[in-house]
């Protein structure tokens, strides 16, 4: 078994072989992990990867200037840096890794990088959390600076994006198709139905896309597939756990789910009637009915053992009586919004997912006892974000997945953060809201940014921006001939560096 360095290591010494391409011959059954995902991974050049599987992909193919410990802190991994002032920063490469094209990687090819995030032209997504850097520049193979126009305490923590070849991306190399990095792993081919990278001990990882989770779990049973990790209903999953000839493996995870609210509703603008809905939905019984008590009560949007999250914010706790106390004095103010069922009645949109609607039909019958209805309607993922993105909607349940930064309070509760600026989904306009995140976001104190971030949570519990529900556990499922996968609490798939797999059971 292999750490993430001792492959990092063992890749450098490697990448002078010939670069691998699609004529590279098929592996075997006992050279392979093959591992089943929901969809081909989008974009292989990191400079343009926004979505998860693309995200979690390239990190096994490129080297990054810094990663994040368990308290989401960023932590050195190819640069440790220096803080010459607010707004001047000095990193200094601890490793010289070998492209998978056999060059070294040095400073100039992290300054190329980051110098074509920031090209408008290049059109990367990334760019905007980079706008305050002003200047890059190069101060010998192992170090670089970068000079921002203005403070911005969470810089470090930005610079993730994975390292290129400055002579290849000067010759406009094509890396969503073919990409070369200076990671653990190398990539071989890629069709519409796999993707095929190969670690130094010519184990080949095989991503091969599946998009319903019946057949994933099923091509896993007859040894078509050997992991999926995630994206599958809770039953699938306790079917896995119960068989004999599958195993599962559970890790806390970071991903909260929510309830979403119309700020512009008459009704739902009123916090009474969003704290009826919230004392009226008992999260706990679904956590332990659906989720098999795999998953933790959610308060804020960053988990507890974030450097800002806020131990002990759990959210509303179901209090029914509470609830049918606040709908009544609601229905005595406003008795024309009262439907032919003498119930305040919502509509709550979802998507289509079985799982989804399951939820949202327990909603509807623990919210009628308290004197709600709520009128369900599900979408096909596509209409259904777009109403949301829209402001077409009343209620609705997301999650947001993955999540690191706290400047995430900006991009979804800001004022000025409604779509399109920004995923301000509910309209959400408080005064004191907006006052907390933009000091936060002016300090130069980190611990003052975690103390500020820390009362905006509580504020946002207790002015119901949203209706906290859960951080889902991530899971994986397995042949029993695989051996020593990790989990990790925002899904990555590091654990493929080190997982093994015998001939048989």
């Amino acid at each position: 078994m292999f750490s993430r360095r001792q492959l990092f290591q063992w890749a450098a010494v490697s990448a002078s072989a010939p670069f691998l391409t699609a004529c590279s011959s098929p592996s075997t059954d006992a050279a392979a992990i093959r591992f089943g995902v929901t969809s081909r991974p989008r974009m292989l050049d990191p400079r343009k990867a926004t979505d998860a599987l693309s995200s979690r992909v390239n990190r096994l193919i490129y080297r990054q200037l810094i990663d994040f410990n368990q308290a989401f802190e960023p932590v050195p991994e190819l640069a440790r840096w220096q803080a010459l002032s607010p707004t001047h920063y000095r990193f200094t490469l601890i490793e010289f890794p070998k492209f998978h094209n056999g060059e070294s990687l040095t400073a100039e090819d992290v300054a190329a990088t980051y110098r074509s995030v920031l090209n408008e032209g290049f059109g990367s997504p990334h760019r905007g959390s980079l706008k305050h850097v002003q200047s890059i520049e190069v101060l010998s193979d192992s170090e670089v600076e970068f000079k921002l126009a203005r403070p911005d305490a969470l810089f470090v923590g930005r610079l993730v994006i994975g390292i290129l070849p400055k002579s290849l991306i000067e010759a406009d190399h094509p890396f969503q198709l073919s990409p070369v990095g200076s990671g653990p792993c190398r990539f071989v081919s890629m069709t519409e139905q796999r993707l095929v990278l190969e670690r130094p001990d010519k184990m080949q990882l095989v991503f091969m896309p599946v998009k319903d989770a019946t057949v994933r779990v099923l091509k896993l049973r007859k040894g078509e597939l050997d992991i999926i990790q995630n994206d599958l209903s809770p039953e699938l999953v306790h079917y896995c756990d119960e068989r004999d000839d599958l195993k599962v493996l559970w890790h806390s995870g970071t991903s909260f789910g929510y309830v979403g609210f119309n700020f512009e509703d008459p009704l739902l603008s009123q916090l009474e009637v969003r704290q009826a809905l919230a004392y009226g939905i008992d999260r706990q019984a679904i956590i332990d009915s659906v989720f098999s008590g795999h998953a933790r009560l959610a308060g804020g949007l960053l988990v507890p053992e974030h450097w800002c999250g806020v131990p002990g914010l759990h959210g509303f706790d179901y209090r029914p009586d509470k609830a049918r106390a606040l709908v009544e004095a609601v229905k005595q103010k406003h008795p024309g919004l009262v439907n032919s069922d003498g119930m305040l009645e919502f509509s709550y949109k979802t998507s289509s997912d079985p799982t989804r609607i399951r939820l949202a039909t327990i909603y509807q019958s623990q919210l009628r006892e308290v004197g709600i209805h709520l009128k369900v309607q599900s979408y096909d993922w596509g209409t259904f974000y777009n109403d949301i993105k829209q402001g077409r909607f009343q209620l609705y349940s997301l999650a947001w997945v993955g999540v690191k930064s706290p400047d995430i309070f900006q991009y979804v509760f800001d004022s000025d953060a409604i779509p399109p600026k920004g995923a301000n989904r509910g309209r959400y306009r408080n005064a004191e809201a907006d006052r907390l995140i933009r000091e936060a976001g002016e300090t130069e104190s980190l611990a003052k940014q975690a103390e500020l971030y820390r009362e905006l949570q509580v504020h946002l519990q207790e002015t119901l921006a949203v209706m906290p529900l859960w951080y889902e556990d991530q899971y994986a499922v397995m042949r029993p001939q695989v051996r020593g996968y990790r989990m990790y609490a925002d899904g990555r798939f590091d654990g493929l560096l080190d997982v093994t797999k015998s001939v048989s059971g």
